[in-house]
């Protein structure tokens, strides 16, 4: 993602200087995350990708309905024929 970022930043022609200010964030923050250093937080590369306008990108990110392994756990876990619905011991105590 780093390398991404620096390269938006390129075609752009925008310093690490300018973009920092863009973004709300330091010029050493930008750095790290153009290098990849993993003490990078989240918030600094939605920061990033907002100035560059790229905060659209992100919608595919962790997208529910592209997690496969999770829709089949989900699925797994449903059960295989639908039963009457059972009331509680205390359903009618008032």
């Amino acid at each position: 993602m780093g390398q991404r970022i620096r390269l938006a930043r390129l075609r752009r022609g925008w310093s690490v200087a300018e973009l920092a200010l863009k973004a709300g964030i330091n010029r050493n923050t930008l750095t790290a995350l153009e290098l990849g250093k993993p003490g990078t937080a989240m918030g600094v590369g939605f920061s990033v990708l907002w100035a560059l306008g790229l905060d659209r990108t992100l919608e595919a990110v962790a997208d529910p309905d592209a997690d496969l392994h999770g829709k089949a756990l989900e699925m797994a876990k449903r059960p295989l024929r639908a039963g009457k619905p059972r009331l509680s011991k205390d359903a009618y105590d008032f």
